[in-house]
C-alpha cells in the first residue's frame, strides 16, 4: 500500500515518537552547536542569557532554528544579533510517513535544545511553518499534515495552547527583506528567496517599509526537483533527468516566472537583484569558493550559466579537491573553504543542484536586459533572515 495514502488515513491516530531518538538528537545538536561556537559566542551567551530568543521554522526541506540576542536597546532601534543558526534536514514536503516522523523528531529536538540547552523560556521560543510548506501543502491537498504536525508537536512538549501558524507568503517575503537587505540598499533591491517549496520576495517601491510589492512563485528547488523526478519514470539516466527538467522549467514554471516578474515591475524599479535561499548559498560557494567567508557574493548571469554546464558535463570539477586546486592565494583558510564546499555537495547532490540552478537561471534571465544590466547578488545566510525578523517583530508587538 502507498505509504502516503496509508498515513493520510491514519492521521487521527496519536503519533508516537521514540523519546530515545529525541534525546539523542538533542545531545548531538548541543554537541554540534557548542563545538562550532566560538569562545566569544559562548561568553555572550552566558552574559546575555536573559535576552536570548529562538525562532524555529518547519520549512519544506527541514527544520531550522535561529538563536537571537536582543537587548533592550535593540528593541528600540530594531537591531538584533544572530548568535547561532542550525537545521535538521527532513524533507517534510515529500509527505511520507518517514519524512513526517523525521520532521516531528527534529522540531521537538530543536525546541528542547533551545529550552534546556540554552535555557530560553517557552514564551521566548517562536515556532512557525514557512510559507513554502503552506503553498505546497495547499497545492497537493495535504494541509491536514500541517495541522497534525502542530498538534503532535504541542503534545510532545506539553504546551497545548502554543501558537504554531503557517506564515503567509506576503509576511515572509517582507520579513525576509527586512532581515536580509541592509538599510542602505533597502529601496533599490529586489529580493528573491528561492526556497525548497516555493519562491517569494519583493521590494519596497515607495521609499517606506509599509508599502511592499510581493513577488511569488509556487516553485522552489525541491518542488522543481520533485516534479522532474515524477516525469523520469523508469529512465533514471542523467540525460533523461535533464530532458524532463527542461520540460518542467519550460512549461508552467516558465509562464509563471515571466508573468510574476512582469507584474512586479521590479525590472524598472530595482538596481540590485539579491537571491537568498539554499541554492543561492550553494551557487555562490561553487562559483567563488575563495569567498566562502563572505556572506554576500556578486555573480553574473554568465557565471551561473557556466556552473550549470559544469553540473552536467564535468560534475567532478565541482568537488572540494578540484576547486581547491584552483585557489592559489596562500592567505586563505583552505580547510574552512573545503568544509563549506563539502557541505554544499552534501546538502545538494548533482540533480538537486541542476534543479535549483535551472530555476535560478530562469529567473535571472528575466533581468538580462539589452539596455540595462542589473547587479546580481547571492546572499548566503538568508535562511535566518525572515525568521529572525519575525522574532524581532513578535517581541516588539509584545512590548507595545
Amino acid at each position: 500500500m502507498d505509504k502516503a495514502f496509508y498515513f493520510h488515513n491514519a492521521k487521527l491516530k496519536p503519533m508516537l515518537i521514540n523519546t530515545t531518538s529525541i534525546r539523542l538528537l538533542v545531545s548531538l545538536l548541543l554537541v554540534t552547536i557548542q563545538f562550532t561556537s566560538t569562545a566569544q559566542d559562548a561568553v555572550k551567551l552566558k552574559l546575555h542569557g536573559t535576552h536570548l530568543y529562538a525562532g524555529i521554522e518547519v520549512g519544506s526541506k527541514g527544520v531550522k532554528m535561529s538563536l537571537l540576542e536582543i537587548s533592550p536597546v535593540a528593541l528600540r532601534n530594531g537591531n538584533f544579533k544572530i548568535i547561532k543558526d542550525t537545521s535538521v534536514n527532513t524533507d517534510f514536503i515529500s509527505f511520507t510517513k518517514e519524512s513526517y516522523n523525521a520532521t516531528l523528531v527534529g522540531l521537538t529536538g530543536l525546541y528542547q535544545v533551545a529550552l534546556n540547552g540554552y535555557k530560553i523560556s517557552p514564551e521566548n521560543i517562536y515556532t512557525v511553518f514557512s510559507s513554502g510548506v503552506k503553498v505546497v501543502a495547499e497545492r497537493e491537498n495535504k494541509k491536514e499534515w500541517i495541522d497534525k504536525m502542530a498538534d503532535d508537536f504541542k503534545n510532545n512538549i506539553h504546551e497545548p495552547t502554543r501558537e504554531m501558524k503557517a506564515i503567509d507568503v506576503l509576511d515572509e517575503a517582507k520579513l525576509s527583506h527586512i532581515g536580509i537587505v541592509p538599510n542602505a540598499k533597502r529601496y533599490t533591491t529586489f529580493l528573491i528567496d528561492i526556497g525548497s517549496g516555493n519562491t517569494k520576495g519583493g521590494y519596497f517601491p515607495s521609499g517606506n517599509t509599509n508599502d511592499f510589492k510581493l513577488f511569488q512563485l509556487t516553485w522552489g528547488t525541491k518542488s522543481v526537483y520533485n516534479s522532474t523526478e515524477k516525469r523520469t519514470e523508469d529512465d533514471n539516466t542523467l540525460t533523461n533527468f535533464n530532458r524532463q527538467l527542461s520540460r518542467v522549467l519550460s512549461g508552467q514554471a516558465d509562464e509563471e516566472i515571466t508573468y510574476a516578474i512582469n507584474a512586479s515591475g521590479a525590472y524598472n524599479m530595482s538596481d540590485n537583484i539579491a537571491f537568498s535561499g539554499g541554492i543561492a548559498w550553494a551557487t555562490a560557494t561553487l562559483i567563488n569558493p575563495e569567498l566562502a567567508d563572505n556572506p554576500v557574493v556578486s555573480v553574473t548571469f554568465d557565471d551561473v550559466v557556466k556552473l550549470n554546464e559544469k553540473l552536467t558535463l564535468s560534475y567532478g570539477s565541482l568537488s572540494d579537491s578540484a576547486l581547491l586546486k584552483q585557489i592559489n592565494d596562500k592567505t586563505l583558510d583552505k580547510n574552512m573553504i573545503r568544509t563549506e564546499i563539502k557541505k554544499v555537495n552534501k546538502v545538494f547532490d548533482q540533480r538537486a543542484m541542476l534543479a535549483g540552478v535551472g530555476l535560478l537561471l530562469k529567473i535571472m534571465r528575466q533581468f538580462e536586459g539589452v539596455y540595462e544590466k542589473k547587479q546580481f547578488f547571492m546572499v548566503k545566510n538568508g535562511q535566518v533572515g525572515w525568521i529572525s525578523a519575525y522574532v524581532n517583530q513578535q517581541i516588539n508587538n509584545t512590548k507595545n
